[in-house]
Protein backbone atom coordinates (compact mmCIF):
# COMPACT_ATOMS: atom_id res chain seq x y z
CA UNK A 1 0.00 0.00 0.00
CA UNK A 2 1.51 3.80 -0.87
CA UNK A 3 3.41 4.72 2.57
CA UNK A 4 1.83 8.45 1.70
CA UNK A 5 -1.82 9.16 0.89
CA UNK A 6 -3.06 10.67 -2.11
CA UNK A 7 -5.14 13.79 -1.45
CA UNK A 8 -8.57 13.71 -4.15
CA UNK A 9 -8.97 17.14 -5.02
CA UNK A 10 -13.03 17.85 -5.34
CA UNK A 11 -13.88 17.79 -8.88
CA UNK A 12 -10.93 15.73 -9.93
CA UNK A 13 -12.12 13.46 -13.07
CA UNK A 14 -11.43 9.61 -12.79
CA UNK A 15 -11.18 7.62 -15.56
CA UNK A 16 -10.95 3.45 -15.85
CA UNK A 17 -10.44 0.80 -18.15
CA UNK A 18 -9.91 2.96 -21.40
CA UNK A 19 -8.62 0.09 -23.50
CA UNK A 20 -7.24 3.15 -25.88
CA UNK A 21 -5.56 1.43 -29.03
CA UNK A 22 -5.97 3.11 -33.00
CA UNK A 23 -8.78 1.27 -32.92
CA UNK A 24 -11.08 2.72 -30.08
CA UNK A 25 -9.67 6.14 -30.33
CA UNK A 26 -12.25 8.17 -28.07
CA UNK A 27 -10.01 8.74 -25.11
CA UNK A 28 -7.85 10.73 -27.50
CA UNK A 29 -10.34 13.61 -27.79
CA UNK A 30 -11.36 12.96 -24.43
CA UNK A 31 -7.91 14.01 -23.43
CA UNK A 32 -7.52 16.76 -26.36
CA UNK A 33 -10.35 18.80 -24.48
CA UNK A 34 -8.41 18.60 -20.90
CA UNK A 35 -5.42 19.44 -22.95
CA UNK A 36 -6.88 22.53 -24.44
CA UNK A 37 -8.53 23.73 -21.17
CA UNK A 38 -12.41 22.78 -22.71
CA UNK A 39 -12.94 20.60 -19.64
CA UNK A 40 -11.60 22.07 -16.21
CA UNK A 41 -9.50 19.17 -14.42
CA UNK A 42 -8.13 20.31 -11.02
CA UNK A 43 -7.13 16.31 -10.88
CA UNK A 44 -7.10 13.37 -13.31
CA UNK A 45 -6.68 10.06 -11.52
CA UNK A 46 -6.14 7.25 -14.09
CA UNK A 47 -7.66 4.10 -12.96
CA UNK A 48 -5.77 1.45 -14.73
CA UNK A 49 -6.13 -0.27 -18.16
CA UNK A 50 -5.80 3.12 -19.91
CA UNK A 51 -4.43 1.22 -22.86
CA UNK A 52 -5.21 -2.21 -24.19
CA UNK A 53 -1.33 -2.55 -24.21
CA UNK A 54 1.46 -0.37 -22.93
CA UNK A 55 4.70 -2.32 -21.53
CA UNK A 56 7.09 0.26 -20.56
CA UNK A 57 9.87 -2.34 -21.22
CA UNK A 58 8.67 -2.81 -24.99
CA UNK A 59 9.24 0.12 -27.06
CA UNK A 60 6.94 -0.43 -29.91
CA UNK A 61 3.54 -0.21 -27.45
CA UNK A 62 4.69 3.40 -26.19
CA UNK A 63 4.91 4.31 -30.40
CA UNK A 64 1.81 2.83 -30.71
CA UNK A 65 0.14 5.04 -28.45
CA UNK A 66 2.49 7.95 -28.73
CA UNK A 67 -0.13 10.61 -29.02
CA UNK A 68 -1.63 10.02 -25.78
CA UNK A 69 1.39 9.49 -24.04
CA UNK A 70 2.35 12.85 -24.89
CA UNK A 71 -0.82 14.28 -24.17
CA UNK A 72 -0.98 12.61 -20.33
CA UNK A 73 2.57 14.17 -20.28
CA UNK A 74 1.61 17.46 -21.34
CA UNK A 75 -1.34 17.27 -18.92
CA UNK A 76 0.52 16.40 -16.01
CA UNK A 77 3.00 19.38 -16.17
CA UNK A 78 -0.16 21.53 -14.34
CA UNK A 79 -2.18 19.26 -13.21
CA UNK A 80 -1.21 16.38 -10.84
CA UNK A 81 -2.19 13.27 -12.22
CA UNK A 82 -2.42 10.14 -10.54
CA UNK A 83 -2.03 6.72 -12.32
CA UNK A 84 -2.92 3.12 -11.01
CA UNK A 85 -1.23 0.78 -13.35
CA UNK A 86 -3.38 -2.19 -14.22
CA UNK A 87 -2.74 -5.32 -15.96
CA UNK A 88 -2.88 -3.83 -19.56
CA UNK A 89 -0.23 -1.12 -18.85
CA UNK A 90 2.23 -1.74 -16.40
CA UNK A 91 6.18 -0.82 -15.94
CA UNK A 92 5.17 2.61 -16.80
CA UNK A 93 6.69 4.72 -14.80
CA UNK A 94 9.16 6.10 -16.89
CA UNK A 95 6.85 6.77 -19.71
CA UNK A 96 5.30 9.59 -17.19
CA UNK A 97 7.60 11.24 -15.48
CA UNK A 98 5.67 13.69 -13.83
CA UNK A 99 2.57 11.58 -12.86
CA UNK A 100 2.16 9.58 -9.70
CA UNK A 101 2.47 6.46 -10.51
CA UNK A 102 1.64 3.10 -8.54
CA UNK A 103 2.34 -0.26 -9.64
CA UNK A 104 0.36 -3.70 -8.64
CA UNK A 105 2.21 -4.59 -5.56
CA UNK A 106 1.29 -0.35 -4.44
CA UNK A 107 -2.22 -1.04 -4.70
CA UNK A 108 -4.49 -0.59 -2.89
CA UNK A 109 -4.01 3.16 -2.84
CA UNK A 110 -4.64 4.82 0.38
CA UNK A 111 -6.19 7.98 -0.60
CA UNK A 112 -7.77 10.90 1.79
CA UNK A 113 -10.60 12.95 0.45
CA UNK A 114 -12.30 15.73 2.65
CA UNK A 115 -11.39 13.69 6.13
CA UNK A 116 -12.77 10.21 4.71
CA UNK A 117 -10.13 7.72 3.90
CA UNK A 118 -10.21 5.84 0.50
CA UNK A 119 -8.50 2.97 -0.91
CA UNK A 120 -8.14 2.96 -4.98
CA UNK A 121 -6.99 0.29 -6.91
CA UNK A 122 -7.31 -0.80 -10.10
CA UNK A 123 -8.73 -4.20 -9.22
CA UNK A 124 -6.20 -7.09 -10.00
CA UNK A 125 -4.10 -6.79 -7.15
CA UNK A 126 -5.54 -9.68 -5.12
CA UNK A 127 -6.03 -12.12 -7.42
CA UNK A 128 -5.32 -16.34 -6.73
CA UNK A 129 -2.10 -17.50 -7.27
CA UNK A 130 -1.52 -18.64 -10.36
CA UNK A 131 -2.59 -15.23 -11.60
CA UNK A 132 -0.25 -13.58 -8.98
CA UNK A 133 2.47 -15.33 -10.28
CA UNK A 134 1.37 -14.49 -14.07
CA UNK A 135 1.57 -10.71 -12.88
CA UNK A 136 4.62 -11.11 -11.14
CA UNK A 137 6.23 -12.94 -14.42
CA UNK A 138 5.34 -10.59 -16.96
CA UNK A 139 6.75 -7.58 -15.15
CA UNK A 140 9.98 -8.92 -14.97
CA UNK A 141 12.94 -7.41 -16.47
CA UNK A 142 14.37 -10.75 -17.60
CA UNK A 143 10.49 -11.82 -19.15
CA UNK A 144 10.24 -8.52 -21.14
CA UNK A 145 13.84 -8.22 -22.17
CA UNK A 146 12.99 -11.75 -24.11
CA UNK A 147 9.15 -10.27 -25.00
CA UNK A 148 11.37 -6.97 -26.40
CA UNK A 149 13.41 -8.80 -29.17
CA UNK A 150 10.46 -11.14 -30.10
CA UNK A 151 8.46 -8.56 -30.36
CA UNK A 152 11.24 -7.19 -32.53
CA UNK A 153 12.10 -10.44 -34.77
CA UNK A 154 8.63 -11.29 -35.43
CA UNK A 155 7.89 -7.59 -36.68
CA UNK A 156 5.00 -7.08 -34.10
CA UNK A 157 3.50 -10.04 -34.77
CA UNK A 158 1.93 -11.16 -31.53
CA UNK A 159 1.43 -7.60 -30.90
CA UNK A 160 -0.77 -6.74 -33.64
CA UNK A 161 -2.85 -9.90 -32.92
CA UNK A 162 -3.15 -8.99 -29.43
CA UNK A 163 -4.46 -5.55 -30.70
CA UNK A 164 -7.11 -7.01 -32.92
CA UNK A 165 -8.20 -9.43 -30.36
CA UNK A 166 -8.61 -6.95 -27.61
CA UNK A 167 -10.39 -4.69 -29.36
CA UNK A 168 -13.45 -6.89 -30.32
CA UNK A 169 -13.87 -7.61 -26.56
CA UNK A 170 -17.51 -6.94 -24.97
CA UNK A 171 -15.86 -4.55 -22.52
CA UNK A 172 -19.95 -3.87 -20.96
CA UNK A 173 -20.29 -7.56 -20.28
CA UNK A 174 -22.06 -7.96 -16.88
CA UNK A 175 -21.01 -9.80 -14.16
CA UNK A 176 -23.36 -11.84 -12.38
CA UNK A 177 -23.30 -12.33 -8.53
CA UNK A 178 -20.71 -9.30 -8.46
CA UNK A 179 -21.87 -8.02 -5.06
CA UNK A 180 -21.07 -11.47 -3.53
CA UNK A 181 -17.34 -11.41 -5.08
CA UNK A 182 -16.83 -8.60 -3.89
CA UNK A 183 -18.28 -9.22 -0.34
CA UNK A 184 -15.97 -12.40 -0.18
CA UNK A 185 -12.83 -10.51 -1.48
CA UNK A 186 -12.43 -7.24 0.40
CA UNK A 187 -15.59 -7.68 3.51
CA UNK A 188 -13.73 -7.82 7.00
CA UNK A 189 -9.97 -6.93 4.88
CA UNK A 190 -10.24 -3.19 4.89
CA UNK A 191 -11.17 -0.09 7.27
CA UNK A 192 -11.63 3.12 5.38
CA UNK A 193 -14.91 4.84 3.84
CA UNK A 194 -14.80 3.99 0.49
CA UNK A 195 -12.97 1.27 -1.80
CA UNK A 196 -13.05 2.46 -5.72
CA UNK A 197 -11.46 -0.01 -8.39
CA UNK A 198 -12.17 -0.75 -11.62
CA UNK A 199 -11.27 -3.67 -13.99
CA UNK A 200 -14.88 -5.59 -13.60
CA UNK A 201 -16.61 -2.75 -15.54
CA UNK A 202 -19.53 -3.00 -14.03
CA UNK A 203 -20.27 0.45 -13.11
CA UNK A 204 -22.14 -0.45 -9.38
CA UNK A 205 -21.87 0.40 -5.86
CA UNK A 206 -23.29 -0.46 -2.96
CA UNK A 207 -22.47 -0.76 0.96
CA UNK A 208 -20.57 -3.25 2.22
CA UNK A 209 -19.39 -4.10 6.08
CA UNK A 210 -16.92 -1.57 6.94
CA UNK A 211 -17.12 0.56 3.93
CA UNK A 212 -19.14 1.92 0.63
CA UNK A 213 -17.86 0.05 -2.63
CA UNK A 214 -17.63 1.58 -5.56
CA UNK A 215 -16.89 -0.36 -9.31
CA UNK A 216 -16.03 1.91 -11.92
CA UNK A 217 -17.54 1.89 -15.13
CA UNK A 218 -15.35 1.42 -17.93
CA UNK A 219 -14.66 4.56 -20.20
CA UNK A 220 -14.17 2.16 -23.27
CA UNK A 221 -18.04 1.26 -22.58
CA UNK A 222 -20.25 4.13 -23.67
CA UNK A 223 -17.08 6.69 -22.83
CA UNK A 224 -18.14 6.37 -18.86
CA UNK A 225 -15.86 8.79 -16.38
CA UNK A 226 -16.56 10.09 -13.01
CA UNK A 227 -16.19 13.01 -11.31
CA UNK A 228 -15.48 13.46 -7.80
CA UNK A 229 -18.17 15.41 -5.39
CA UNK A 230 -19.20 16.45 -2.13
CA UNK A 231 -17.93 14.00 0.11
CA UNK A 232 -21.41 14.37 2.11
CA UNK A 233 -22.88 12.42 -0.89
CA UNK A 234 -22.72 9.12 -0.06
CA UNK A 235 -22.56 8.07 -4.19
CA UNK A 236 -18.98 10.37 -4.01
CA UNK A 237 -18.89 10.33 -7.94
CA UNK A 238 -21.14 11.95 -10.35
CA UNK A 239 -21.00 9.49 -13.76
CA UNK A 240 -20.33 11.21 -17.11
CA UNK A 241 -20.20 10.21 -20.53
CA UNK A 242 -18.16 12.11 -22.65
CA UNK A 243 -19.43 12.59 -26.30
CA UNK A 244 -17.05 13.82 -29.10
CA UNK A 245 -18.33 17.14 -30.72
CA UNK A 246 -17.87 17.43 -34.48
Amino acid sequence: MSPKPVIIQEGAFIVSDAHYSHLRPELLYFLREIHSKNMAVPQLILMGDIFDALFGSIDFTCKQNKEVIALINDISKDTEVVYLEGNHDFNIKNVFPKAKVFSIKNQPVEALYQKKKVYLAHGDFDGDRLYKLYTSLIRSPFVLFVLKYIDIFSKHAILKNLDSYLSKKNDCKKFTGFREFVQKRLAEKYTCDYFIEGHYHQNTSFGTDGFYYINLGAFACNQRYFIVKSAQDIELLEEKKYSREI
